[in-house]
């Protein structure tokens, strides 16, 4: 049973790599006994190795099944690499998939250094995800060819595809230049907003880039980010997620619980 929370509480999701571990179906019982409204999932692997869930077979109508029980819905699929490779219609069985469970956006990130192509087949992508009822939005990492913010905007505006947008990622977003004066800039194109924390010198080479993304964040409001001031800028403009990977012996349910809390946090309670 989901968890019981107020009319004036905030609508936040939680991103699948918060607690990687758990199947789609436990880990939208936990995410909504922690108290969060939506999820993400991982139906897609990020890098080569990545964990990832398929939803073959029954599993999808499971998921349905608990979704609505719980009263928890899906709003984003992860994770597309747009690299030289890359081919939408490779992917289009998961892009199905992520509509069948009534997802809304899908989060992709850009590693082709050929900016034409990487512009044609991020279009490309985006077509395809439309005609499924998708919307398609870039997240800048360091370590990859959109490095900043303004490297997402920019394909973004490049592709032209109506259904694009922006993902703003807390560490990714901070620690690769990005500032509130140029969020609250190119505020229309954010449509969605990872919130996570960091503390300390930024990394400088992409392997310790990696490192902090996939095991060195904290919870909101833990460490040196202003996420309340981003909370603010985007107001009820963008989708607002947590993601924090779980690090340590924690109980994944423990992890999601205090995610939800200190996220709850940064907000009015009027939202």
């Amino acid at each position: 049973m989901a968890a019981v929370t107020s009319t004036s509480a905030p609508l936040i999701g939680v991103a699948h790599f918060s607690s990687i571990s758990l199947p789609p179906v436990e880990f939208a019982k936990a995410a909504a006994r922690a108290g969060f409204s939506r999820i993400g999932l991982r139906l897609n692997p990020a890098f080569p190795g990545a964990p990832y869930y398929e939803l073959g077979g029954s599993a999808a109508g499971e998921l349905k099944s608990v979704l609505a029980g719980e009263g928890v819905e899906v709003f984003d699929i992860e994770f597309f690499v747009i690299d030289p490779s890359f081919d939408a219609s490779s992917v289009e069985a998961t892009v199905a998939a992520a509509a069948h469970i009534g997802a809304r956006r899908l989060s992709v990130c850009g590693d082709d250094p050929d900016h034409a192509r990487l512009v044609s087949n991020f279009s490309e992508f985006c077509g395809l995800a439309g005609r499924y009822g998708l919307a398609v939005d870039i997240e800048n990492m360091g370590w990859r060819v959109i490095k900043t913010f303004q490297d997402s905007v920019g394909l973004v505006k490049a592709s032209g595809a109506r259904n694009a947008g922006v993902l703003v990622d807390g560490v990714h977003f901070f620690r690769n230049g990005g500032t509130l004066a140029s969020l609250k800039t190119e505020i229309g194109w954010v449509k969605h907003v990872q919130l996570c924390d960091v503390a300390g010198p930024a990394p400088v080479t992409p392997e310790e880039m990696i490192a902090e993304a996939r095991g060195g964040r904290f919870a909101p409001g833990e460490g040196e980010l202003p996420l309340k001031e981003v909370v603010a800028a985007v107001d009820s403009s963008a989708a607002i997620s947590v993601e924090v990977p779980l690090a340590g012996s924690a109980p994944p349910e423990t992890h999601l619980k205090h995610l939800y809390d200190k996220a709850e946090g940064l907000f009015g309670r009027d939202r």
